[in-house]
């Protein structure tokens, strides 16, 4: 009986009866344009043109501080790690035929829809540019920057430059996670064969790769920016710009990285959520197969959807919130220097002492560890750079601040785990909830949702006011002996939150690889044995998933407050004012991909429109009705005060959107281990009706609103002169 005829009869059987055999689904790779030129160029000759770059990096560093240096040779470092890392998982082993034809097929959609998305976006990242451009030249400049000689043409060509940078390396910091992703899927699922040992090691290291390079990138092109234009500039020479102001011209790097992830985060969280939900609606529930169940064409794209948009997208977005948060502490901070006259990790331990220890234990071994260090590296690097003879001990107090951001941090991974893990008992809660239909498994999650969010809101609104406190009480004083470092200290608390994104992020792409994992030994049909050490892969995913995003929010909001602060500086500056499968019928995979991501694509730009465009539109009329009615600063207020209830606002729907959404997952996860009647059972089936709600709400609308609040944020700093 031909396949078609299976599904239109509603009996399709056990597909274990199937021969494991597969064709051949693998297309032409696509690589992006800059890697083939750099693939075209002899090995030697590239090797020779990569250290003449590197040398001419350093020797800029070398011309604007020792502290550049430093940074450029972390980088490096960090980079050579991640080589050593690729290297690493890349020597696994893909497994049999049927595992590795099936990770090509997801491979293929992934690449494909990440050329799709991304050609999208640089053409509209391109048109934003030319905008930026018209803006710049026709705006007004700093008192500063006309004393130095640099007029509206400098300013417009370097933010517009800015701009293009951060995009192109936020796109960059994406592709590299789904890369990596797509091959360390089958990976994990041939070393799943041997030992869960080996398959969390394989999965933890490839997370790991992908996160030491977005955060590198992001560090390394903020500082080569800032390296360059000091040295074009001339900064610091007689007549020319002053250190402290160069901060402003770099607010386009991260409105660049900003715009990426917005679009990258909605394009692949719509992606991932229409082809997760709708394979859920076509196999357990139309025709009552198997997850992952290689019949069902939908699957494919459910799998491509876990890369590009919990990889791609998630390192896109924790990239924009490291460079946004950077340029905002040294806006704040050339400000705080100018008023007070100063102008003058993890990875390698997370492995497995036995096959039944708990990976979520491991991971979390890991992260206090990163913590350890991360608290002793930032102590480290305030007593170096922060030091001053007029205030001795404000360095330390900025310590404070530091792990004031690293305490709220793990708070928040704390916090997001409890309510998503099914160990505790919110999620056993809810997954009994679902015994009595689905209607109470609805209003369970929703209130559970609800209920999570007053923790975070509690622990966002102490670190911000222990970080201001610290930051005031540091004795650093403006010439009239007033206290100013409050707001500088809760940017060096958004620092030390960020201080463990690396290995935040390496958690993050464990779990989609461990997703990928599972799907692709469901689909080869491999033994049950190696199916349940997936499955534990994959809860353990679910909840890193979760918490990632938790911290995500987290950072958002201290971003937020962080960018605010900085907008409120800007605008004083300018203003000078303060403020198979051999089936006889194959599933067509291609075209589900390709549906999926067509609609996508298309409702990703009514909301990445909003973001830009409101912040632009409230400024401008409220500029023009400022400027009738004598008041020229309220085009600037007006848009404080949008950016300001728009991040309260938003913050607690993300929080309440992951939380809710991840505790719907893992309630059926938790059923799916055999308790409450176990798969099949009318409690299951009302734990996947929420699970269906839920995950939009955890992977499209809560990561996507969070970004839009910064890309709110961002867009506020580099539009700023057009509400003056």
């Amino acid at each position: 009986m031909m396949m078609g005829e299976d599904v239109e009869g509603g009996s399709l059987g056990s597909y274990q009866e199937r021969p494991r055999t597969f064709p051949n689904m693998r297309n032409k790779a696509y690589t992006p344009l800059i890697f083939r030129i750099l693939m075209g160029i002899n090995v030697r000759v590239l090797f020779i043109l990569l250290l003449l770059t590197m040398g001419l990096i350093f020797y800029i560093g070398a011309c604007t501080s020792g502290i550049i240096v430093f940074v450029f040779t972390v980088c490096i470092i960090s980079f050579l790690m991640s080589v050593y890392l690729t290297k690493w998982v890349l020597a696994k082993d893909e497994g049999p035929p049927e595992m590795a034809q099936i990770s090509d097929a997801i491979r293929d959609g992934a690449e494909g829809f990440f050329r799709t998305q991304y050609g999208t976006i640089s053409k509209m990242a391109i048109l934003l540019a030319m905008v930026i451009l018209c803006i710049y030249l026709f705006r007004s400049t700093t008192p500063e920057q006309e004393a130095s000689g640099v007029g509206r043409s400098v300013t417009a060509f370097i933010t517009v430059v800015s701009f293009l940078l951060g995009a192109l390396c936020s796109g960059a910091a994406g592709y590299v996670g789904m890369w990596v992703s797509v091959r360390a899927n089958v990976r994990v699922s041939s070393a799943a064969r041997r030992s869960a040992r080996e398959a969390l090691q394989i999965a933890v290291r490839a997370g790991g790769f992908s996160a030491m390079v977005v955060v590198g990138m992001a560090v390394i092109g903020i500082a080569i920016l800032y390296a360059t234009f000091y040295v074009w500039l001339g900064v610091d020479t007689p007549g020319s710009m002053k250190v402290t102001e160069l901060p402003l011209l770099l607010v386009g790097y991260g409105f660049g990285a900003s715009f990426v992830a917005l679009f990258a985060q909605l394009g692949g969280g719509i992606f991932t959520k229409a082809a997760d939900v709708g394979a859920d609606l076509v196999g357990k529930v139309e025709r009552g197969i198997p997850e992952d169940d290689p019949r069902n064409p939908a699957v494919i794209a459910d799998l491509v959807g876990d890369n590009v948009g919990d990889c791609a997208a998630r390192g896109a977005d924790l990239f924009e919130s490291i460079a946004a948060e950077i340029i905002s502490a040294m806006i704040l901070g050339g400000t705080m220097s100018k008023r007070c006259k100063l102008e003058v990790r993890g990875t390698r331990n997370a492995s497995v002492k036995s096959p039944m220890e708990d990976p979520m234990a491991i991971l979390q071994k890991g992260y206090s560890i990163t913590i350890v260090l991360a608290v002793l590296t930032f102590g480290a690097s305030t007593r170096w750079m922060l030091y001053t003879e007029q205030a001795p001990s404000a360095w330390f107090n900025f310590a404070l601040c530091g792990l004031v951001g690293i305490m709220t941090a793990y708070a928040f991974v704390w916090i997001t785990k409890y309510y998503t893990d099914y160990k505790y008992e919110p999620v056993r809660s809810l997954a009994l909830a679902s015994s009595t239909g689905h209607g109470t498994n609805i209003i369970a999650g929703v209130s559970l949702g609800l209920e999570s969010t007053a923790l975070p809101v509690l622990v966002i609104s102490v670190a911000i006011v222990s970080a201001f406190w610290l930051g005031q009480t540091s004795g650093l004083v403006d010439e009239s002996g007033n206290p100013i470092g409050g707001l500088f200290g809760t940017a060096v608390a958004t620092m030390g939150m960020l201080s463990t994104a690396g290995y935040v992020l390496t958690m993050d792409m464990f779990g989609p690889i461990a997703d990928n994992a599972g799907g692709i030994v469901e689909m080869s049909q491999q033994p049950e044995s190696v199916r349940e050490i997936t499955d534990l892969l994959d809860a353990v995913g679910n909840t890193t998933k979760a918490t990632t995003k938790g911290f995500a929010i987290g950072s958002a909001a201290l971003a937020s407050f962080l960018l605010f602060s900085a907008y409120m500086d800007e605008v004083s500056t300018f203003s000078q004012e303060a403020l198979t499968q051999e089936y006889k019928e194959k599933p067509d995979y291609g075209r589900c991909v390709a549906i999926v991501a067509s609609a996508s694509l298309r409702e990703m730009i009514k909301p990445g429109a909003l973001a830009i465009i409101s912040p632009m539109v409230v400024g401008v009329v409220f500029r023009i009705l400022g400027y009738y009615t004598g008041q020229p600063l309220l085009g600037a207020k007006v848009v404080a005060a949008m950016l300001m209830f728009a991040t309260v606002s938003g913050i607690l729907m993300a929080l309440f959107l992951n939380t809710a959404g991840g505790a719907w997952d893992n309630a059926k996860k938790y059923i799916e281990t055999g308790v409450l009647g176990g798969k099949g059972s009318e409690c299951h089936k009302a734990a996947v009706t929420g699970d269906t709600v839920g995950d939009p709400f955890k992977d499209t609308a809560g990561p996507s609103l969070h970004v839009l609040i910064k890309m709110l944020a961002t867009i506020t700093l580099v539009m700023a002169p057009i509400f003056l």
